[in-house]
């Protein structure tokens, strides 16, 4: 024969179809034959289709096998294979499992009559339901085991292999020895004899020993041709790997080979080891969008911030206008929002939810006033206690992380006649446990900041609001160099409420939400609310964002971006048309070369900041209401 491997699992299985009694069954991300019991001799064939040019097995070779071994019986054998001649009940070659020991039997016949030869390996433990890879090495009286690349075991006898074994009008079998006794239990990935060497070096180079490979059925292999349309799979196969409901589960080395059911997008994935893949799914698409929840506030509610504690779950901090009783805290249960704690405030503004390591944290950018209406704080607070950090009239938080620090930016305006004051970004100091001033910006009424990046480049936006005499001012994007923001571009906003930036593809967008057009030197519009809200994208060889579309809005205080199966949509936040607080707000689907066109009109009441959500029973809209104690939750409907 010639010293190239010869694969006896792909002999049982020559041209695609399965032998009777043989299914193809996955564990652990890897398939493997399970074979039958009631017919042994429909698991075999001719030894002359493996050694077409000799009819003699080698006198050195190496025997490898991938199996999976289920619980053996203590008095019981299972042969992995055999192989015999048609007219004697003898094995001529043959590899025999039993609970701890592992016995190759080969035949003898230089002397009259023959007889046979076992060599037995001790203390070999293969029955813990997990892939092994064995490599038995022959040569004389030497024989070498080899246990996923460990240490091998070496056996000799006084019985050499028979240097000319005929194999003449034999046949091997696999998983049993012609008989229904004794056959393989477990699962068979791998089955291969390489003539004239031992494959050990050849064979142990993989990362994974236990499923290194030399050769595997194309049946078994681990990426099946996918089917074209609605053709079934080409070779059907069951597995018993188990599939995690629920939230999205981690995906590392751990979980490779696990699936996960998404029952909000009704889609099936993969763990690679890194990643989720999809492996089906249905495209959803919004359809309509319908009242959920009536969410009754403290009072009006300024921000809402919705975000998940691992182990924990879902939440919705609200920041409530009025101080008794502060703002709350409420909790995802049993499909709804239900109250969950209560935190004294002081005419808060937002929330914003972070971690620093293990530790979870909330910022509350509150106004505190005193009797000369200067003096305020904000808090940090967390599980373990908060901390104080003195400002002037705090409206915003940001937390970023940059440079492999964490950090924080708080927007500062004032309700005297002086808006032009330094907003503050404060540095996570991990030795005190509390944040430090780290830098000041020169803002105008600062009303947001929003931080991103953009490969390695890490970028600070600020939303100016009002100069003291105008709203038609310049706000800023910083990007971080040598150890601090700069000045990256100066964009001319209105009244600048909010920043939303988003990614469709590979497109990086900025959206500004303008909330009103006031200048005390020019004369008055006819609507100060009815204004132009705009999109900016970025240009990568202009190095700036340039504009990409504007949209009517009226005194819109927020955007936001979220995805319904492969649609974009952004929501925006509009609060006030110039006669009343009851106006739609406007949900705006990504069209391509059109852009955001407008798709449904939601009506609110002062509508002040929306969060998108998901859980397992669907994807949600929450929006808060400046004006009235009371938010609510919007179910998206889809198909």
């Amino acid at each position: 024969t010639d010293l190239r491997p010869l694969d006896i699992l792909s002999e049982v299985v020559p041209t695609g179809r399965l032998a009777r009694g043989m299914r193809v069954f996955q564990v652990q991300g890897l398939r493997g034959f399970q074979l039958a019991t009631s017919r042994p001799r429909a698991l075999g064939f001719p030894a002359s289709r493996l050694f077409v040019h000799c009819d003699r097995f080698p006198e050195e070779f190496s025997i490898i096998v991938t199996l999976r071994v289920l619980s053996v019986p203590a008095k019981r054998n299972e042969y992995v294979f055999t192989l015999m001649a048609e007219e004697s009940p003898s094995v001529l070659v043959g590899l025999r499992y039993a609970p701890d020991k592992l016995h190759f039997l080969f035949w003898s016949q230089e002397r009259a009559g023959g007889w046979q030869t076992r060599v037995t390996f001790p203390n070999v433990s293969l029955s813990d339901n997990q892939w092994h890879t064995l490599i038995l090495a022959v040569s004389g009286q030497s024989f070498s085991l080899t246990v996923d690349c460990g240490i091998p075991k070496d056996v000799v006898v006084e019985t050499p292999f028979p240097a000319s074994l005929s194999v003449k009008r034999a046949s091997f079998y696999l998983g049993n020895r012609r008989r229904r006794k004794g056959v393989f239990t477990g699962l068979l990935r791998q089955l291969v004899l390489l003539p004239g060497a031992d494959a050990t070096p050849r064979i142990c180079t993989a990362m994974n020993f236990k499923v290194a490979t030399l050769s595997v059925p194309t049946v078994l292999q681990d990426l099946p041709a996918k089917p074209a349309s609605n053709e079934v799979l080409k070779y059907p196969y069951e597995t018993d790997t188990k599939v995690t409901l629920g939230s999205r589960p981690p995906c590392n080395k751990q979980e490779k080979a696990k699936f996960w059911f998404n029952a909000s997008r009704r889609g099936l994935y993969l763990c690679n080891g890194s990643t989720w893949i999809s492996m089906l799914e249905v495209k959803q698409r919004l359809d309509y969008v319908e009242e959920y929840q009536n969410l009754v506030t403290n009072s009006e509610t300024m921000g809402v911030e919705v975000f998940t504690i691992p182990k924990v779950g879902l939440f919705a901090a609200t920041a409530n206008r009025y101080t008794p009783p502060g703002s709350a805290i409420y909790k995802w249960t049993d499909g709804k929002f239900v109250p969950y704690q209560n935190i004294p405030t002081y005419q808060a503004q937002s929330w914003k939810y972070f971690t620093i390591g293990k530790k979870v944290t909330w910022e509350q950018a509150a106004s505190v006033f005193d009797g000369d209406g200067g003096s305020k704080a904000s808090l940090a607070t967390s599980w373990g206690g908060n901390q104080s950090l003195a400002n002037s009239l705090a409206t915003c938080w940001q937390i970023f992380a940059y440079s492999f620090s964490s950090g924080c930016t708080v927007c500062l305006s004032f309700p005297g006649n002086n808006h032009n004051i330094d907003s503050v970004i404060y540095r996570w100091n991990p030795r005190t446990g509390l944040f430090e001033t780290n830098q000041t910006i020169p803002t105008s009424g600062a009303y947001d900041w929003e931080f991103f990046t953009i490969g390695p480049y890490s970028f600070l936006a600020v939303a100016n609001t009002f100069n003291g005499t105008s709203t038609k001012i310049y706000s800023h994007i910083y990007i971080w160099l040598s150890g601090s923001f700069q000045l990256f571009q100066s964009i001319l906003t209105f009244g600048a409420a909010d920043w939303e930036v988003f990614r469709i593809g590979d497109r990086v967008f900025l959206a500004v939400a303008n909330s009103h057009s006031y200048n005390s030197g020019m004369p008055a519009p006819s609507n100060f609310y009815a204004i132009n809200s705009s999109i900016y994208e970025l240009n990568i060889t202009a190095q700036m964002f340039v504009k990409f579309q504007d949209l009517l809005t009226y005194s819109a205080l927020d955007w936001e971006f979220f995805s319904v199966g492969d649609d974009s949509f952004l929501v925006v936040a509009n609060s006030f048309d110039g006669f009343t607080f009851s106006v739609n707000s406007i949900i705006y689907r990504w069209q391509g070369y059109e852009g955001f066109v407008a798709a449904h009109h939601l009506p609110t009441v002062g509508c002040r900041d929306w969060e998108a959500f998901h859980t397992t029973e669907g994807s949600y809209l929450l929006y808060s209401s400046a004006k009235e104690p009371l938010s609510k939750v919007l179910k998206l409907k889809t198909t």
